[in-house]
């Protein structure tokens, strides 16, 4: 009880100045948020605002949703935001809506911040463990960072698909296996790519289990987690048919993501590369490109086994980048565990490129496509130029982390080591 009342006195001033802030852009540049939800950096074809809007009046008026092959999200979204007033006539309430979700994300990050695991978990305990931020500052990095506060004002619904990770994570590090596959399931069902963090997500529910509740298998442990991850996705997808009455929102939710039949441009990798493809070749690419993604995570699991929240936010880098329909909203996940580790910051070396690149990929991005779309001064090959460097600038951090990680690990197992340079060869 205490403990509880001494985190809200913690983070209540941080809590506020985040909601006040993000109200303060909402009242005084009112045309933003409208000018955010049509940026392709920040809205998908499967998480954009307006597209939720198209299939909402559809709903209400007693439409399927999915005519037209405009909406492409969750149906349980469609119920949610129709309590809500017309975000056309009176916005606020959709703002309000956005602006708790983030807090409620940051808050996750609190907690697994101030949890110790990232630098000391059940198998492998740092030798700069001590060298941490706190969960305020974690939480404040994530609130006040320009591309969370970019996707708050845009208004996508990946915003409920990072709340859902960042609490399945928070859940199992809190000994809490039960309500983080039950997180893990609602991600699931709201953006697909998220399932492929169970293995590490069940390592880590493992390693963090209550002494008194343990489970000493761990092929038990994670049969029962995947039972509950199965019931609870068949229980979504059952709501979800008799909301629509049908069952043709898994092939316009999910089969969307499969087969990319939307090739919107985004700041992803798929879009051109699958523009440019010759129909008899597609199949082929598409089983190529989904086993890329997903081949990391037995590799990260079994590697570094002794860091499962490592290994989770390793893979949210990976995703960030190689998903279908990447944006910045899943940037700004992976850049809010990051500050988790920052015991391994010294060991990092290329965090001025990383930065640099990032930054120039941020600023040029807007104005390549610019030139592309408005000017006619350029093709599609220049904002894809953009993409592919904003993409090398997240797979150094995702490489460089991986390295500290690893040869913070290293360091341990071998401490006449430590401070020597090495090689690869």
């Amino acid at each position: 009880m205490n403990r509880g009342k001494m985190h809200f006195q913690e983070t209540a001033g941080l809590y506020a100045a985040a909601a006040l802030l993000r109200l303060i852009l909402y009242a005084v540049f009112p045309g933003l948020p409208d000018l955010l939800t049509d940026r392709v950096e920040i809205s998908t074809p499967v998480t954009s605002f307006k597209r939720l809007q198209e299939g909402l009046f559809l709903y209400n008026h007693n439409v399927s949703p999915y005519d037209g092959g405009v909406y492409h999200q969750a149906p349980l979204l469609l119920p949610l935001f129709s309590l809500l007033p017309d975000p056309s006539t009176y916005p606020i309430f959709a703002y309000i809506l956005y602006i708790i979700v983030d807090l409620l994300s940051a808050d996750a990050l609190y907690k697994i911040a101030e949890s110790g695991e990232a630098g000391a978990s059940r198998l492998f305990t740092s030798a700069r463990k001590e060298r941490r931020w706190s969960g305020y500052i974690v939480a404040a990095i994530f609130l006040f960072n320009p591309f969370t506060i970019a996707t708050c004002m845009a208004r996508p619904t990946n915003v409920f698909t990072t709340c859902a990770i960042l609490h399945a994570i928070a859940k199992a590090v809190s000994g809490n296996p039960f309500t983080a596959m039950l997180a893990l399931s609602f991600a699931t069902y709201l953006s697909m790519y998220p399932i492929l963090l169970l293995p590490p997500l069940i390592l880590l529910a493992y390693d963090r289990q209550h002494p008194s509740k343990r489970t000493s298998s761990i092929l038990q442990f994670a049969g029962i987690n995947v039972l509950v991850v199965t019931l609870c996705l068949s229980v979504l997808f059952g709501v979800s048919y008799l909301l629509t009455g049908s069952w043709e929102f898994i092939a316009s939710t999910y089969g969307i993501q499969l087969t990319l039949t939307d090739l919107t441009p985004n700041v992803g990798l798929w879009w051109y590369f699958f523009v440019e493809m010759f129909d008899s070749f597609r199949a082929f690419f598409l089983a190529v490109f989904w086993l890329h993604l997903s081949c990391y995570v037995g590799g990260l699991s079994i590697r570094i086994r002794s860091q499962p929240l490592a290994v989770l936010t390793i893979l949210l880098g990976i995703f960030a980048i190689f998903k279908p329909y990447p944006s910045v909203a899943d940037t700004s996940l992976f850049l809010a565990m990051v500050p988790l580790f920052r015991h391994v910051f010294p060991l990092l070396r290329y965090s001025f490129v990383t930065a640099s690149t990032i930054l120039y990929s941020t600023f040029l991005g807007p104005a390549f496509y610019y030139l592309w779309i408005y000017a006619g001064s350029g093709n599609a090959n220049f904002f894809y130029a953009i993409t592919l460097v904003w993409s090398l600038g997240q797979s150094l951090l995702v490489s460089d982390l991986t390295f500290a990680i690893l040869r913070d690990e290293w360091e341990v197992e071998r401490p006449e080591m430590v401070g020597k340079e090495i090689r690869q060869i």
